[in-house]
């Protein structure tokens, strides 16, 4: 799938499925680029991925063939920004976002002037995205992550600033910041779903795409049927240490 094609679905709000990486892997990156995930993300923020890292786990994502590489950066800032799309990112994922200026913020540091600030050094990015500035900015999406109290309360206003094109749940943080305890903290389940109803009927409302991390495909495709458009299943080291686990398990018991 081209970064174009990409754009086009998440902004006409079609399905899509993606993936998680948070290890420096890209051998293993590029198998999970082959299955048919419409996206994979490579996580710059709470990963364990430098920026050479994010380069190679793009490039094995392309090699892949059927997915486009998007990354979580580290920060709202335009220099993590910039890095990940002149890399090759056909997207970023951003996080923390509390306010229409922190939205208004994040498109700008995504976007060529006339819409933004990035500076122009495409470096890899210009042999699959653009390849002029107007190209590039009509086939890069950037999805503003809603995982704050503050997010939460102008989520409608995140989700009507100009340019952004989609909001991701990072359901973790947005759990803390509803109440919870801990992450998983069942306490607060009510609030939370509430907060997920909200949230998907903002982008609905203003017509741009709602995400949300889960942790199986089960969750993925129950979140999906409620009326998310893209979602994100686990990541790479959760399903490793998985599968390992399990296999451990079935030769003890048969040992």
């Amino acid at each position: 799938m081209s970064a174009s094609d990409f754009a086009r679905r998440i902004r006409a709000r079609e399905r899509a499925v993606g993936y998680w990486c948070v290890l420096d892997a890209p051998v293993a990156t590029e198998r999970i680029a082959r299955l048919g995930y419409d996206y994979v993300c490579l996580d710059g923020q709470h990963g364990l991925i430098g920026y050479s890292g994010l380069l190679a786990g793009l490039t094995a994502i392309d090699a892949g063939g059927k997915s486009v590489g998007l990354v979580r950066v580290e920060a709202n800032n335009p220099t993590p920004i910039g890095r990940a799309l002149d890399a090759g990112a056909a997207g970023v994922i951003v996080p923390l976002i509390d306010n229409t200026e922190d939205a208004a913020a994040a498109v700008a540091a995504a976007r060529y002037a006339p819409e933004g600030i990035r500076s122009y050094g495409p470096m890899r990015s210009m042999l699959r995205i653009g390849p002029t500035p107007a190209d590039a900015n009509a086939s890069t999406v950037v999805l503003l992550m809603i995982e704050t109290a503050q997010g939460l309360a102008n989520v409608e206003e995140i989700c009507a600033t100009p340019g952004v094109d989609g909001v991701y749940v990072g359901p973790s943080d947005l759990r803390l910041a509803i109440g919870g305890a801990h992450a998983a903290d069942q306490a607060v389940a009510a609030e939370f779903e509430a907060a997920l109803t909200r949230i998907r009927e903002a982008a609905a409302a203003t017509g741009i795409a709602a995400g949300i991390h889960t942790p199986d495909g089960t969750t993925a495709a129950k979140r999906l049927a409620e009326g998310f458009t893209f979602a994100t299943v686990s990541c790479d080291v959760v399903h490793l240490e998985a599968a390992a686990a399990a296999h451990l398990s079935v030769t003890l018991e048969d040992s």
